[in-house]
C-alpha cells in the first residue's frame, strides 16, 4: 500500500473513532444527565451518575484529541494540493479542538459545586444548583463557540478535496456547503436562541459530508497519483 494511501486511511479511521467516541460520549452522557432549564433535576442526576458524568467528559476530551489527529492526517494527505489552504484547515480545527476542551472546565466544575465540600458550605443547595446550572450554560456556549471554527475548516477542507483529484469531487462539494449552513447554525444560535430551522437541514448534511468523507478515507483510501496539484 503506497504513502498516500496509507494517510488516507489513518485519516479515515482517526475520524471514524473520533465519530464513535464523541457520539457514545453525548448519547450516554451528557444527554441524559443535563437537562438545561432544570437545576434541581440536573443537580440529581450528575450526583446519581457521578462517575458516568466524569466518563463522558474524558470521552469528549479524547473526542477532541482524535478529532485534531483526524485534522493532521488530512494536512499530511493535502497538502501536495495547497500546503497555505492545509495549513488554514489544520488552524482551524485546532482553534475549535482548544476552545471546546477549555469548556470542559464548566462541566468539572458543576460537579464539583454540587460535591458539598466544606468550602462550599457557604451556599445554600439550591445556590450550588443554579451555579452549577450557570456553569452548564457556559459550557454549552463554549461549546458552539467551538462550532464556529469547526464550520469554517469545511470549507478549505472541502475546497482541497474538491481540487486534489484523488478524492472524490462530490464530496468536496457537500463539505464545502455543509460549511455555509454549520455557520449559519452557529450564527442562529446565538442571534436567535430556540429557532431550530437550520438546524434541521444541516446536521443530515453534516452526517453525508463528514461521515461520508470517513467512509471513503477509510475504505477506498485515495487513488494511487493526485493529479496536477493547485498551487
Amino acid at each position: 500500500m503506497n504513502s498516500i494511501k496509507k494517510t488516507a486511511r489513518m485519516a479515515g479511521f482517526l475520524y471514524f473513532i473520533y465519530f464513535v467516541i464523541h457520539i457514545s460520549a453525548d448519547v450516554f452522557g451528557r444527554s441524559k444527565i443535563i437537562v438545561f432549564g432544570d437545576a434541581a433535576g440536573t443537580a440529581q442526576n450528575i450526583m446519581a451518575s457521578e462517575l458516568q458524568f466524569r466518563i463522558g467528559i474524558m470521552s469528549d476530551l479524547l473526542a477532541a484529541v482524535l478529532f485534531f489527529l483526524a485534522a493532521w492526517a488530512l494536512y499530511r494527505l493535502l497538502k501536495p494540493v495547497n500546503k497555505n489552504l492545509a495549513l488554514l484547515f489544520l488552524l482551524l480545527n485546532l482553534g475549535g479542538v482548544a476552545i471546546q476542551s477549555f469548556s470542559d472546565l464548566f462541566l468539572f466544575a458543576s460537579q464539583l459545586l454540587l460535591n458539598s465540600a466544606d468550602y462550599l458550605k457557604v451556599f445554600q443547595a439550591d445556590q450550588q444548583q443554579a451555579l452549577a446550572m450557570l456553569f452548564l450554560y457556559l459550557y454549552k456556549n463554549g461549546f458552539m463557540i467551538a462550532q464556529i471554527f469547526y464550520g469554517a475548516w469545511l470549507f478549505p477542507l472541502g475546497y482541497l478535496v474538491y481540487k486534489s483529484g484523488f478524492l472524490p469531487k462530490i464530496l468536496g462539494i457537500v463539505l464545502m456547503a455543509h460549511c455555509v449552513t454549520w455557520l449559519m447554525t452557529s450564527l442562529q444560535f446565538f442571534l436567535f436562541p430556540g429557532f431550530n430551522a437550520i438546524t434541521y437541514v444541516s446536521y443530515p448534511l453534516g452526517f453525508i459530508a463528514e461521515f461520508g468523507l470517513t467512509l471513503w478515507l477509510l475504505v477506498m483510501g485515495a487513488k494511487d497519483q493526485p493529479s496536477n496539484p493547485a498551487q
